[in-house]
């Protein structure tokens, strides 16, 4: 599968507004594998999880394709850095007590990563995937955010990024598979915090690039009549997780 690069232009909005997981979810990942040797954090992006693992793991290796991602990272003794397809990382074959993905796992050809994961993990390791759909904030707010997803730049979204919108339901997942308990993000935010966050996503980029102009501009009124700009607000991610063991 090639590489399509969504990223790597916006990547320090990327890793400037992109919202970072909750302590407990890798405080729960790390209590369901044996071992806490090595974790595989995959398409690592910026390193948000990578750097989440670092408490629990002797190691994190973090791979990502995009250069310029890897160049924008969170530095952590911890944690080594590859630019390597998933499904071409260069692990170890049964080295790997746990691996994660993060809101990547739509753009990768499934079928070759988890080929790869069965290889890297050890025994009983564990796989966790998940994504987070739309922010949720007040009713005023989420409209317009909505309205900015589906209708402004919703045209510009790739094919693959639509299938977060399911919360990864309809992927296949070819591991024993367990339940996890509910993961969310929440952050306090400005209303310049959450119109950075909407400059980072890829069809933002691509909308800019065939338009000629900013499409958060859109809605950068709406937003400031329901969102004052010394106000601050409570800004919640749900997240979806499939987890299994090998």
């Amino acid at each position: 599968m090639t590489f399509r690069d969504h990223f790597s232009k916006q990547a320090s909005l990327y890793a400037r507004y992109r919202p970072h997981y909750p302590p407990d979810l890798f405080e729960y990942l790390a209590s369901v594998v044996p071992g806490h040797e090595l974790a595989w954090d995959c398409g690592t992006g910026n390193g948000q999880s990578a750097l989440g693992l670092t408490p629990f793991f002797d190691r994190v290796i973090a791979t990502d394709p995009s250069e310029e991602q890897i160049r924008n990272a969170f530095q952590h003794k911890k944690i080594t850095y590859r630019v390597a397809v998933a499904e071409n990382p260069g692990i170890e074959p049964r080295s790997v007590d746990l691996v994660t993905v993060s809101q990547a796992l739509h753009w990768f050809d499934y079928e070759t990563f988890y080929d790869r994961v069965k290889q890297a993990l050890k025994p009983e390791g564990v796989l966790a995937v998940w994504c987070y759909t739309l922010t949720r904030v007040v009713p005023e707010v989420d409209s317009i955010t909505h309205q900015f997803y589906y209708e402004i730049v919703g045209p510009y979204w790739p094919e693959r990024a639509k299938l977060v919108e399911d919360g990864y339901a309809s992927l296949p997942f070819p591991f024993r598979e367990f339940t996890p308990p509910q993961f969310s993000i929440q952050l306090d935010w400005s209303r310049d915090d959450m119109m950075g966050y909407l400059r980072s996503w890829s069809p933002t980029r691509i909308f800019m690039e065939k338009n000629g102009y900013d499409p958060v501009d859109l809605v950068a009124g709406p937003l400031t009549a329901v969102w004052p700009a010394e106000e601050r607000k409570i800004v919640t991610w749900p997240l979806h997780m499939r987890i299994g063991r090998l």
